[in-house]
Formats: C-alpha cells, structure tokens, sequence
C-alpha cells in the first residue's frame, strides 16, 4: 500500500510558491497496513493536505523538505521504539506494580503521603526499563525467528536497526539499575539484577534457556510472578517505613499471578508453530500441538480462578492479629467474598467460552492470536480487581 501527498486543489497557490517535494507533499512512502503509527499518518497526512499551512496573510506558508524528512522519521522511529518495547507486557507490569503500590496503600491509609507520589512513579518506570531490556534483547537474538513468526517487530521489519536496539537495551539495563540502586536499597537492587540475568540467560547464546521448555517456564514465571509482586509489595512497605510482612491478599495475588504467568509462557509458543520448528526451537507446542496447549493452559487458568473462588470462602475477610503466634507470617486474612466469588466466576467464564471459539475456529492462527490476547486481558483484569479483594 502506498501513499501519495498532493496540495488539495480547493486552495490556490502561486507559481512561485516553493513546494515540499519529499514525504509531506509528492513523495511516496510506503505504509504498513498493519502499523497503527502508518494509519495515523495516513490519515493525519490527508488532513494536513487539505487545509495546508496558513501564514497570516492568507497564504501558505512553505515547508521545508529537510523539516519533513524529520517529522516522518520521528514518526517512524517513535512508532518502531513502542513495539520494540512490547506494549502489552509494559501494561501488564504498570498495572502489577500500581496494583501491589495500591494494596500496600490500602492496607496503611495513615502513613500515605505526597512525597511517596515520586518514589512510586521512579519505581514504575524503573519496572517499565527493565521490562524494555528483556523484551529487547530477547528481540536482538530472535531477528530470523520472528521473520517468520512475528514480522511485525520493529527490527524484524527493518523498521529498527540492531545498533539502535542494542543502544536501546543498554540505555535500559542502566537507567534501571541506577533507579533501583539510588531509590530503594541493595535488597531491592539484587533482585531486580536477578530479574534481569534471568531475562538475559533466557535469550542470549551459549545459555539461551527458551531452547529448553521447562527452563523457560520457570525464568517467566518467577521473573513476572514472584519477582515482580514480592519486591515491589517490599519496596513499597519499606518506603512506607515498615518491615515486610506478607499479608494474605498479597501472598494470594504471588501465587496466582506466578501461575498465570506460567499459563502465558506456555501459550505464547502457539502463535510461534511454524518459526519454531523451522529454527529448531523446542516448545511445548512444537511437541505437543496447539489443541493440547491451548487446553492445558485453560485448564491451569481455571484451577487459578476455582481456587480463587475456593480460597474467598474459606478464608473471609476477619482479623487474626491475635493468632499470631500460630499464624506469624500473616498479618490478617481479607478476601472479601461478594467480591472475589463472582469476578473470578466471570473471568472463568469468558475463559470458557474463548476456548470454545478457539475450537470451533478449528485453531486457525488468527484465532489463536485471539486466544492468546484474550488471556492477557484475564491477567490485567486480576491486577484491575487485586487492590479491592
């Protein structure tokens, strides 16, 4: 698909008027249908086309082509920057880490203040750096992969070249550690250095630990499941100036997140099929099937909310403070049960119901891209409900 720029013809202009002859104006450039920042431009360019730049006496004011050039590369190079840094795993750690920040609000509404409101965002954005590094560098190693598999990623594509993603991860790897080191402490610090190894080892050669699927399981599932809500539920009480103590909702959202992120390195290989044993790329999906995954992840998902809804009416929302020489690792259990009971029965049910149409669309890749989205949106409406259960 291509898109040419024209003056509009209801606006008159002189023969003398200099005209942009790059990409503003005349120039065709080549869009990508399925780039959203391509469809902005399009339909941005076809604005700016039809009411043009107006000088104060009415007539148009010229554009340099050199000013052109930098908009649309500004344009392309901001929109490949966004899908090296994966956008559904940055909302999925922004929503973790707002929602653990919440809970441990929540839990001590007296010693909220202000000031915390920059320590919070510095951390956020530190989680968002991190995030950056792992999902970049595991895109450096993958490039003949997600040609096959994911061509839509910006250094697939040759929308982002390898210097400028390896400058790009290394900008990350830095800025996070000297958040974390300067704002939260060396406890802190070792483990985000942890998460980012396992992030490392996970796609860099000689270890390239996604060759080998139960490897690979466990660096996600303990990367963003216990990594990511335990140190940011201690970072957060240790700035509210308290010591760590695992509360009940807490230690919930740990293990059930650690579970879903199990689910989702498991299904995150079935849109993969096809590049994955062209590269020799063990999973199992390769081993197993689509069919089978895609049912063993819904079945791990619904064990998730079962005992949910298993754990709301058993352990209701009471104090305990005077059992805890018996229970010292809990502060108190509150599930609040009207809550819990039908969210997760909800969930479960658009959980069914997904991989139903997943059958019937005879596991086609579209719907299994679908599929695999649908189970995203399962895991940011846990952390959506976490900070009121």
């Amino acid at each position: 698909m291509e898109l040419a720029f024209a003056t509009s013809s209801s606006i008159p202009t002189a023969a003398t008027t200099p005209h942009c002859n790059s990409l503003y104006l005349h120039r065709r450039i080549p869009i990508n249908p399925d780039c959203k920042s391509s469809a902005w431009l399009l339909k941005s360019s076809e604005n700016l086309s039809s009411i043009g730049f107006h000088s104060r006496t009415g007539g148009i004011k010229p554009v340099s082509s050199r000013h052109c050039r930098r908009f649309s590369t500004w344009l392309t190079f901001k929109d490949a920057c966004w899908r090296f840094l994966r956008p559904h795993t940055i909302r999925g750690t922004a929503l973790g880490s707002t929602a653990l920040v919440a809970r441990a609000l929540i839990e001590n509404p007296e010693l909220i203040k202000w000031s915390l409101l920059l320590k919070a965002f510095s951390g956020v954005l530190a989680l968002i750096c991190g995030n950056g590094y792992i999902v970049g560098i595991n895109q450096i190693y993958d490039i003949s992969i997600d040609k096959v598999n994911k061509p839509y990623l910006p250094i697939a594509a040759g929308d982002l070249s390898v210097q400028s993603a390896w400058f790009l991860v290394l900008f990350f790897w830095v800025a996070g550690i000297l958040i974390v080191g300067s704002n939260f402490g060396s406890f802190i610090t070792s483990l985000y250095c942890l998460g980012l190894v396992l992030g490392t080892i996970y796609s860099v050669p000689p270890f390239r630990m996604k060759r080998f699927p139960v490897a690979a399981f466990l660096i996600i599932a303990t990367v963003r499941g216990f990594l990511l809500n335990f140190g940011v539920y201690y970072a957060t009480r240790a700035a509210l100036g308290l010591q760590f103590v695992w509360s009940a909702p807490v230690a919930f959202i740990t293990i059930f997140v650690t579970l879903f992120a199990l689910v989702i390195a498991i299904t995150k290989d079935l849109p993969d099929v096809e590049g994955d044993r062209r590269y020799q790329i063990s999973t199992l999906a390769t081993k197993l099937g689509v069919r089978n995954i895609a049912f063993l992840g819904s079945g791990l998902l619904l064990v998730n909310y079962i005992g949910s809804i298993v754990v709301a009416i058993y352990m209701p929302q009471v104090n305990i403070s005077s059992l805890q020489p018996f229970f010292f690792i809990f502060t108190w259990l509150a599930f609040r049960r009207s809550l819990m009971i039908p969210a997760h029965a909800i969930l479960a049910a658009g959980l069914i119901f997904q991989a139903r149409v997943l059958e019937q669309a005879n596991y086609t890749k579209e719907a299994i891209l679908d599929f695999y989205r649908f189970i995203w949106n399962l895991f940011y409406a846990e952390y959506f409900i976490f900070p009121f259960i």
